[in-house]
């Protein structure tokens, strides 16, 4: 895909994500969560969640996933300070990996945020807690669809293997589908929650993406630049 393309579709992802955002506070606006907290797409969300239930070991499953997403995201934090160590210079760290530092900030900054600004709570409340969380959007399902997402486009660099890449690359996406359908099926979230955590992922992985391609085509300019001098 050109990075046009990818740039289009990252701002088309991006507003889609704000507009759910202010039909979640508008449409169909029912108290059909816990203590009479009021959800948007009532209707929507309710229905889905009277045919899913709640199903702990999904939940406890998609946390696991976190925990190696979270893993994966320290080992390219452990490059980038080995590299920077390494070459005395912040400017001389892989530019791939500086783009994730930038990446997984603003993916920290979210996390608080949208635990801070109720959009929608939990259609439960989780065990240890006495009121309902903030549930909109599915922060887990952000992080994990986020950091396993620029991995499969980062490792490109790293494994030179073409196989062992396809492979990493498959069991990035695996994860992050199982994710998806885990974290629906543990009834923690609600519809759109899910929905809201996939669409701000595709933005920030497409920008990523787009960034990397610059970062790259940058790259390459300067190589042939300093090899005709």
């Amino acid at each position: 895909m050109k990075t046009q393309a990818k740039t289009l579709l990252a701002m088309l992802f991006g507003l889609l994500f704000l507009l759910l955002i202010i039909m979640l506070r508008t449409v169909n606006v029912e108290a059909i969560g816990p203590n009479g907290t009021s959800i948007g797409f009532s209707k929507l969300n309710g229905s889905v969640r009277d045919a899913v239930g709640t199903h702990m070991f999904w939940y406890y499953l998609t946390e696991v996933i976190g925990v190696i997403a979270i893993l994966l995201a320290a080992a390219f934090a452990a490059l980038g300070v080995y590299q920077l160590v390494k070459r005395k210079n912040v400017l001389k760290v892989d530019k791939t990996i500086l783009a994730l530092g930038g990446l997984y900030i603003i993916v920290i900054i979210l996390y608080v945020l949208f635990e801070k600004v109720i959009v929608n709570y939990r259609p439960v409340i989780m065990s240890g807690e006495t009121e309902p969380e903030a549930s909109f959007p599915s922060t887990h399902t952000m992080l994990i669809c986020v950091i396993l997402g620029s991995a499969a486009i980062a490792l490109k660099r790293y494994l030179k293997d073409e196989k062992a890449y396809l492979i990493a690359k498959a069991v990035c996406i695996g994860l992050i589908a199982l994710t998806v359908v885990g974290r629906l099926l543990s009834g923690v979230h609600w519809f759109t929650d899910i929905i809201g955590g996939l669409l701000i992922s595709a933005a920030l992985v497409l920008t990523f993406d787009v960034v990397n391609d610059l970062l790259r085509t940058k790259k390459k300019k300067h190589t042939r630049t300093v090899i005709k001098d």
